[in-house]
């Protein structure tokens, strides 16, 4: 039974080539997603973990005093106690190290480096004049103040040289340094995709904390020493308010830090896999539907010549089992090969490279899921034809039951149908803290109802359909239609493979829309100044001082937006934006609906009118205001104004500048907002940006950019989206191939005839090709629906916690979406149609 297995293999391995292919792609996008997570994760702990073998404990400061006053002393570490840990018995030398933001400018003015990892540190030489963090390949460490090193990427993307003067951007300000040193260094200094600036241990102090004060003191140990017994000896001299690590302990927190990532980026894949190989589930299923049907004669015979039905149940098995094995096989090899290409694309973006990583745990599971998907979706098929008794099936072939509105299936699927449709809505509505989780469940209930409904969904649309294709196409497009509700359960199974895809991806276009939309409104509805200034990569503190030179600036109106936390508003929790009274309603729209912002120049407060009905505060009412450090007064409402609690630009509560710094010397400042008597242009920009010391680290942004800056992101993600789900896309258009051809053979006779009373070969391909779009259509359409309708549930539940939230159907790209499955549809059908059309008219006629 196996030698027949296999050389039904061979016979038919025409028909199981697009199951083979289905099965490549999924088990290619299993093993590829694994070892891409694998190799990242390798290479990710390498880098995380580089140079803390150099590092045998570390000293550092304890959460009560990181903050500085906090602890009620100075911040960090007495330089005096780097002395003392140095004379402990094992240690070889002792640095104090000190670090903080600084952003370098290439030569155009422009910031280095990508994400929050612009660092600065210190350079701490030993008695040798080396610091062995730091592998200097040009130049030497910085000896003066106006001198930097820099790490050899950020050098080289800036194009400098030693000598060349840098501009650095710290939360002081910029200034120009004069490039000493290009050094080579590890992950524990500087961080993927971003840049080091090293400056004299002085400068660092002066920049970052105090002089004369560390953040910590790394210990290097004599060779042979044991580095837990070291711990026990600095433990023992440690000064008050410090604590101790080994370096393998520092290395492991950070190891699982930078893991992090990768870890979400693999089971994001991982996710879009377990999709693909779900369509390809209805490929196999139909597939093997088809073949079984075809061959219930051959098998029939198997049976009457003295096969038992276990006999040929295993052969068709192993069948199956080959077919999966032998793409599982090639689909490791391809997802490997896909792999390597990932860490090239994203090498550009700074990604930590290493070599492929390829387990044993990555090889069994693509084995073991390549082989076991194919079992598990022709299961039932073989089930189904082991049931034909022999002589019955000797006697004709079966031809599959049409699908009956009261069959056991149809009520099966509206049961879930209607369960899933009522949790979704019910998970809408009441936005509970479980909305999504009920909402999720829902939706799978309707999708896999909507899948078992497909069969009798198809003969309505056909039908609404057809006076159209008769209307273009008379002969050819009945035909079509007919052929595709001949079988109603082959079309529901081939139409839900890209029902599924669509689902996933109209759902995301309705998500990705209304977020776009509100982001939109949240960042510049409010906005009327020129220009927002705020940090470049989210990384420098801004203080209100960052704004002082623009006063300098002639024609320039200006207000920072300082925010100040640790506030009880009559016993409320709050936080209070101080802005300039003077400007503020020049830079800011506010829609008052209650007193003045005039009042702000009197020292009184703006509230928005969510946080003012919360708490049930009016127009002119005196609030007691006590601060976590005991500072006590009391401050009045002056204005009510409309706004959005998840508004960027308008807090919900400003309050003038004059009243912030009378209890925060040191408030945040989110962003300034500046505007220019002529209007935003060049002009102005250089201006501003000038003012502002030419600093890398600052952005000043027009409305175009803001928007760009907020909501590109989302349009970012959804193509990285589209693009994963185009693998199912592509399953689900093979599925509609491998229906198309094992129509075209069971039709051999009918397309003969039809060609020998004069249809020619233009023709079938038409007919064909209808046969496809019909399909496409009817997958498409089912599968907007649901995702629209499961966009819809989902954003509602984003409406209780994001105010001024709303649905946005993207009509465009949901049209967009519709036509790129239509068309793949039709590529689809180019290679059935091509066969159908070269059907030997006398061969094809004499069949029986």
């Amino acid at each position: 039974m196996f030698r027949t297995a296999l050389r039904n293999v061979f016979a038919h391995k025409a028909r199981l080539l697009m199951t083979a292919f289905a099965v490549m792609l999924g088990v290619t996008f299993i093993s590829g997603s694994l070892v891409y997570g694998d190799s990242l994760n390798r290479a990710a702990t390498a880098r995380a973990s580089a140079g803390f073998e150099r590092i045998a404990v570390s000293v550092f400061p304890d959460d009560s005093r990181a903050g500085g006053a906090r602890g009620g002393g100075p911040a960090g570490i007495d330089a005096a106690a780097v002395d003392t840990l140095a004379k402990v018995q094992g240690v070889t030398a002792a640095a104090g190290r000190v670090d903080g933001f600084a952003a370098v400018a290439d030569r155009e003015g422009r910031l280095i480096g990508h994400g929050p990892a612009h660092r600065g540190g210190n350079f701490a030489p030993g008695t040798d004049g080396k610091d062995p963090a730091y592998r200097f390949v040009q130049g030497s460490g910085p000896t003066g103040k106006d001198r930097i090193a820099l790490d050899e990427t950020t050098a080289a993307k800036g194009g400098y040289r030693i000598g060349d003067a840098v501009r650095v951007g710290t939360d002081q300000g910029a200034a120009s340094y004069t490039l000493s040193g290009i050094f080579r260094t590890d992950g524990t200094q500087l961080p993927a995709g971003g840049s080091l600036t090293l400056f004299t241990g002085a400068t660092a102090q002066e920049l970052y904390l105090q002089p004369g004060r560390y953040q910590k003191i790394d210990l290097t140990a004599a060779p042979g020493t044991d580095v837990t017994q070291l711990l026990s000896r600095v433990e023992q001299v440690l000064p008050q308010g410090t604590g101790a690590a080994t370096g393998a302990r520092l290395a492991q927190i950070q190891v699982n830090l930078a893991t992090s990532d990768s870890d979400t980026m693999s089971q994001i894949l991982l996710g879009f896999a377990a999709v693909a190989l779900f369509v390809a589930t209805f490929l196999i299923s139909n597939t093997f539907t088809m073949l079984v049907a075809r061959r219930t004669r051959e098998l029939a015979l198997m049976r009457a010549v003295g096969a038992s039905r276990k006999q040929v149940r295993r052969t068709l098995l192993t069948e199956t089992l080959v077919v999966g094995a032998v793409a599982s096989a090639v689909g490791l090899a391809v997802g490997t090969g896909v792999a390597a290409l990932l860490q090239t694309v994203f090498a550009a973006d700074d990604a930590p490279a290493a070599p492929l990583v390829l387990t044993p745990g990555t090889v069994i599971a693509s084995v073991l899921v390549g082989t076991a998907l194919p079992l598990v979706a022709a299961w039932l098929p073989i089930r189904r034809a082991m049931a034909i008794p022999p002589v019955a099936a000797l006697s004709a072939a079966e031809h599959a039951p049409p699908a009956r509105a009261g069959s056991l299936r149809t009520g099966l699927s509206a049961a879930l149908v209607l369960c899933g449709a009522a949790a979704t809505v019910y998970g809408a509505i009441t936005t509970g803290k479980d909305a999504r989780a009920v909402i999720g469940i829902g939706a799978a209930l309707t999708l896999t109802g909507a899948i078992g409904f497909i069969p009798l969904l198809s003969r309505p649309f056909v039908a609404a359909l057809q006076p159209l294709l008769t209307r273009f196409q008379p002969v050819y497009g009945d035909l079509a239609a007919r052929n595709t509700v001949r079988d109603p359960r082959r079309t529901g199974a081939t139409a839900a493979a890209l029902a599924i895809a669509l689902t996933l991806a109209s759902g995301l276009s309705v998500l990705g829309a209304s977020a776009a939309q509100y982001l939109d409104r949240a960042t510049t509805h409010d906005f009327t100044a020129d220009y927002l200034v705020k940090p470049a990569d989210g990384a420098m503190r801004m203080t209100p001082a960052t704004a002082e030179p623009l006063k300098k600036v002639p024609g320039i109106a200006f207000s920072p937006l300082n925010q100040s936390t640790g506030y009880h508003l009559a016993g409320a929790p709050s936080v209070l934006t101080g802005v300039d009274p003077a400007t503020i309603g020049r830079l800011v729209r506010y829609d008052v609906v209650d007193g003045s912002l005039d009042r702000l120049a009197q020292g009184q407060i703006a509230v928005a009118d969510f946080k003012a009905r919360a708490a049930g505060w009016h127009v002119g009412q005196t609030l007691p205001l006590k601060r976590q450090d005991d500072q006590s007064g009391s401050v009045t409402i002056g204005a009510i104004y409309r706004a959005d609690e998840q508004s960027n630009l308008l807090p919900s509560i400003t309050a003038p500048d004059s009243l912030v710094a009378r209890y925060d010397s040191t408030p945040h400042t989110d962003g300034i907002l500046v505007a220019a008597d002529g209007g935003p242009g060049r002009a102005a920009l250089g201006s501003v940006t000038h003012a502002l010391g030419d600093n890398p680290a600052l952005a000043v942004l027009d409305e175009a950019a803001i928007r760009a800056q907020d909501s590109g992101s989302i349009g970012d993600q959804l193509n990285v989206f589209y693009a994963l789900l185009s693998m199912a896309l592509v399953i689900a258009a093979l599925g509609i191939a491998n229906t198309l051809a094992m129509s075209v053979l069971e039709r051999r006779k009918e397309i003969g005839t039809l060609r020998a009373l004069g249809v020619d070969r233009a023709g079938v391909t038409r007919m064909i090709r209808l046969e496809a779009l019909l399909l496409g259509g009817l997958g498409a359409t089912l599968g907007t629906v649901l995702g629209v309708f499961t966009g819809w549930a989902l954003g509602r539940t984003l409406q209780e916690s994001v105010v001024g939230y709303t649905l946005v159907i993207p009509w465009g790209r949901l049209a967009v979406g519709v036509l790129i499955a239509l068309a793949g549809a039709l590529l689809a059908s180019l290679w059935p149609a091509r066969r159908a059309a070269r059907v030997d008219i006398p061969a094809a006629t004499a069949a029986s």
